[in-house]
């Protein structure tokens, strides 16, 4: 729910920190488990990877990869 000590929700912000986290990791998974800890549940879909909040699990956006 805190990205870099501050509530984010903002999608622009949202995408920013998801992707600068996805470069220092080795793969998918480790990277949606990182984004987990961070409050965001991360789905891969037919349009890319689907970003919600935990723990209510609420849609914030789709980011295109």
């Amino acid at each position: 729910m805190f990205a870099e000590n501050k509530l984010i929700e903002n999608m622009d912000e949202i995408r920013d920190f998801l992707l600068t986290e996805r470069g220092k990791v080795l793969s998918e998974t480790e990277w949606r488990f990182r984004m987990r800890g961070y409050g965001y549940n991360l789905r891969r879909t037919d349009g890319g990877v689907e970003v919600a909040r935990l723990p209510q699990n609420r849609v914030l956006g789709t980011l295109s990869l």
